[in-house]
C-alpha cells in the first residue's frame, strides 16, 4: 500500500467524521467547525487527485468564505441556545448504520466500476482554467459576484431591521 492510499484513507475518514459530527453536535459553532473539517479534508482529496485549482477554491471559498458567512449569519440572527441536552441514542445509531451502509454501497459500486483509460491534464491546468474563466465566462462570473454581494448587503439590512424592531418593543 502506497502513501497516497494511506492519505486517501485518512482524508476520507476525516471527511466522514466531520460530516457525522456536524449532524450530531448541538452547538452551532461546533457544527460549523465540524463542517470546516469536512471541507478541508475534501480539499486534501482534491490535491491527491492533482486538481490543485479545485482544491484551492475549496479551501478559499468553502472553508473560508462560506464558513465566515455562516458565522456572521449566526451572530447577526442572535440565535439563542434554547435547546437543552437531548437524549436520542437511537438516532445516533441510526446515523451510524446509515453512514456505514452508504459507505459499503459506494465501495461496492466503485469496485465494480470500469474507469476506462485515464484522461490527460493540461500542463498548466490552473492557467487554462483562469484563461477560460476570465475570457469566455467573465459575464457569469461577475454576475455571480454581484449577486453574492447583494445577498450579503440584504442580510445585513434584514438583521438591522430586526434589531431595530426589537429595540422599539
Amino acid at each position: 500500500m502506497t502513501g497516497e492510499w494511506w492519505m486517501f484513507l485518512i482524508l476520507s475518514l476525516m471527511a466522514i467524521t466531520g460530516a457525522v459530527l456536524m449532524l450530531q453536535l448541538t452547538k452551532v459553532i461546533h457544527m460549523v467547525l465540524a463542517l470546516v473539517l469536512t471541507f478541508v479534508s475534501i480539499a486534501g482529496l482534491y490535491f491527491l487527485l492533482a486538481a490543485e485549482f479545485i482544491a484551492v477554491v475549496q479551501l478559499l471559498i468553502y472553508s473560508g468564505a462560506v464558513t465566515i458567512i455562516m458565522l456572521f449569519g449566526i451572530m447577526l440572527t442572535n440565535r439563542m441556545e434554547d435547546q437543552g441536552k437531548r437524549e436520542y441514542t437511537w438516532k445516533k445509531w441510526g446515523i451510524f448504520i446509515g453512514v456505514l451502509g452508504f459507505a459499503v454501497m459506494v465501495f461496492t459500486a466503485i469496485r465494480s466500476l470500469d474507469f476506462g483509460t485515464a484522461g490527460t491534464l493540461a500542463k498548466d491546468n490552473t492557467k487554462e482554467i483562469g484563461k477560460a474563466l476570465y475570457s469566455h465566462w467573465i459575464i457569469p462570473f461577475e454576475l455571480a459576484s454581484v449577486l453574492l454581494l447583494a445577498a450579503l448587503v440584504g442580510a445585513v439590512i434584514l438583521a438591522k431591521k430586526e434589531d431595530g424592531e426589537a429595540k422599539e418593543s
